[in-house]
């Protein structure tokens, strides 16, 4: 009888080690499936070409560099207008912006898209100087702001712009922009 209940234990106990016998190479499957994956897996690198040097995206914050750039191209893309190609210029802008203030962004673009739809108005913008402080989270830009009707030059004005942003989730998104007086900032630099 000993025997038999000996024998039964063992064959038990056989049973539990070919069963994590089996688990166990499962897993070292598909650990070495999962390893091949990811040593073949593509990587996929932005490369912007005016770009001068690697950047970085950290959840940490946003670096000065980055934020100087994404300042630079939505500062073009934003001042840089004509009544043709309105309705692309609105929907990039509000691409680059905080779904948080997508609303507000839209309603203030609404504006300048009917203000500026059928006419001969033109806006170009050309930077002199760029502002950034990412502890802030905001970004000023300077420069010339030119208006066209058809071919000609009605208006010249150095401009200052303040950017808005946020931080959230590795993404910088514009949450608001507002003309500031170039004579505030006068004040501020004496």
């Amino acid at each position: 009888m000993l025997v038999q209940i000996s024998h039964e234990r063992s064959q038990a106990l056989l049973r539990q080690r070919n069963l994590f016998a089996l688990t166990s190479a499962g897993l070292a499957v598909a650990l070495v499936v999962a390893g091949g994956f990811a040593a073949t897996r593509d990587r996929e690198v932005v490369l912007v070409p005016t770009v001068r040097a690697p950047l970085t995206v950290s959840s940490a914050g946003v670096s000065a560099q980055y934020m100087e750039f994404v300042t630079r191209d939505a500062a073009l893309m934003l001042l840089n207008r004509s009544p043709e190609g309105l309705d692309y210029w609105m929907s990039q802008i509000l691409e680059l912006a905080d779904p948080a203030a997508n609303g507000t962004l839209k309603g203030e673009l609404m504006k300048i898209v009917e203000e500026q739809r059928g006419s001969d108005v033109t806006q170009a913008f050309v930077i002199k100087e760029i502002k950034v402080d990412p502890a802030a989270l905001t970004s000023e830009v300077k420069g010339t702001l030119k208006t066209f009707v058809g071919a000609t030059v009605i208006g010249s004005d150095e401009r200052r712009f303040r950017f808005s942003w946020t931080y959230q989730g590795l993404r910088l998104g514009l949450s608001g922009f507002v003309q500031i007086s170039t004579e505030d900032t006068n004040k501020e630099s004496k």
